[in-house]
């Protein structure tokens, strides 16, 4: 018997490093079609045209170290090549938890892998498009004319990533939650006694990740309470209802019941 849950935990590990060679292989393969066009410096260009287009005019990002300039935009290109792999990553994680799992949670699988993967993208586009220009406009309206603002790229690089991650794992919020639902951890009714707790966390976590302006805490709070409205009502899809009781079944439950404290009631007055 122990030998052959040895050899299973063994096959489990195999499985487990197959999967995660296939993920690297995946990102490599990206990160390398990446290299090739546009260019890990065209690609950072990208990232920080929010920040160059709120700086003044003429003024350019700096780089400190010797050889941030080549290793920055090479991390911004591996940094696109995971987000662009994301859903095969997904997959090979679903599939190694997949054979443990019912019939009906392996239906869940599919959907799952799609909307996380586009809500963290959207998560992302969000933080990119909306936010990043917001919030660099309202912190250059900010700064004394004395100064002239060159911020370092590989500073800015910790920012963006820093808000890339906050904005889409909050994103994930509706899929959070529809798995709670459907592991049975929680409930649509608890999900609905919990929204004003939901609320204050959202803008606590939002005043804890973002920049101390009012934008940036303000763009990632509301969206984070409108997911969480949205899965509530994703939840009550997959929600299981309530087994219906026959009403004779229930009036002879009832007078089990009754006969049953009746019968402790005499016992303990003799």
């Amino acid at each position: 018997m122990s030998d052959q849950q040895e050899e299973s935990f063994i096959s489990h590990l195999v499985e487990l490093r197959d999967r995660l060679l296939r993920s690297l292989i995946a990102v490599g393969v990206v990160l390398a079609g990446l290299c090739l066009y546009p260019g890990p410096g065209a690609i950072y260009d990208i990232l920080a045209a929010p920040l160059t287009q709120a700086l003044p005019e003429g003024t350019k990002m700096v780089a400190i170290g010797v050889i941030t300039p080549f290793m920055v935009p090479l991390k911004v290109t591996a940094m696109v090549a995971f987000v662009l792999a994301l859903p095969f990553v997904l997959y090979q994680a679903w599939a190694f938890v997949a054979p443990g799992l019912y019939a009906h949670e392996k239906r869940l699988g599919i959907p799952l892998i799609v909307s996380s993967s586009l809500l963290f993208l959207a998560g992302m586009s969000f933080c990119y498009f909306f936010v990043f220009g917001q919030v660099f406009h309202f912190i250059a309206g900010f700064a004394p004319k004395s100064i002239t603002p060159a911020p370092d790229i590989e500073a800015y690089l910790s920012f963006v990533m820093t808000m890339f991650l906050a904005f889409g794992i909050a994103f994930e919020v509706p899929v959070a939650l529809v798995v709670l639902v459907k592991l049975g951890v929680v409930s649509v009714e608890k999900l609905k006694e919990w929204r004003s707790y939901f609320i204050v966390g959202a803008f606590v976590v939002a005043a804890v990740v973002t920049p101390p302006d009012v934008v940036s805490q303000l763009a990632l709070a509301i969206p984070m309470c409108l997911l969480y409205e949205l899965g509530i009502l994703a939840a009550r899809f997959v929600s299981k209802p309530a087994p219906a009781v026959d009403a004779d079944e229930a009036a002879k439950m009832d007078a089990e019941m009754d006969a049953a404290e009746e019968s402790f009631r005499q016992l303990s007055d003799k």
